[in-house]
């Protein structure tokens, strides 16, 4: 028994995808897009805008000729979780720094998960807070603050 579109995996993922794509090809129109020799700031999300629609189609097509179905139920309170988890991250960048709202943003979201642990999450966040002020702080030299005490100096 063949499920419907609603209930098969691949045309959901295909529609998924192909969304993103077309929400980011829309949002970088209003950049200019240059050329190959001179990329401007909308070059690049359109043109991976256009892949992830391409993507999205030839997933969605497939997804018509197999329809697999989508096993188990939607989990509403894990995608409620990591969603209040990435909103809480960007109003918090601005006002407690990088390091306080990436560790609120992978506490609540390992919190979303059916096997959840204190210890691996806070070792979790110890490494991913590292990772990111030795990746885009240092190493990209991103003027991120930190720490909220940061804003003032």
């Amino acid at each position: 028994m063949k499920p419907g579109l609603l209930g098969n995996r691949d045309v959901l993922a295909g529609l998924l995808f192909a969304a993103i794509g077309a929400a980011g090809f829309t949002v970088a129109l209003a950049y200019p897009f240059g050329s190959v020799q001179q990329m401007g700031p909308g070059y690049f999300p359109r043109v991976l805008g256009v892949l992830l629609m391409g993507f999205g189609a030839v997933i969605f097509l497939r997804g018509l000729r197999r329809a697999e179905a989508v096993p188990g139920r939607w989990g509403w309170f894990a995608l409620t979780v990591v969603t209040v988890s990435m909103v809480a991250f960007g109003w918090l960048m601005e006002r407690v720094g990088l390091v306080p709202s990436l560790a609120v943003l992978v506490l609540v979201s390992a919190y979303a998960g059916p096997e959840f642990r204190w210890r691996e999450a806070l070792l979790l966040t110890v490494v991913l807070c590292l990772l990111a002020v030795a990746i885009f702080v240092w190493g990209l030299g991103l003027p991120y603050p930190l720490f909220a005490w940061e804003f003032g100096s």
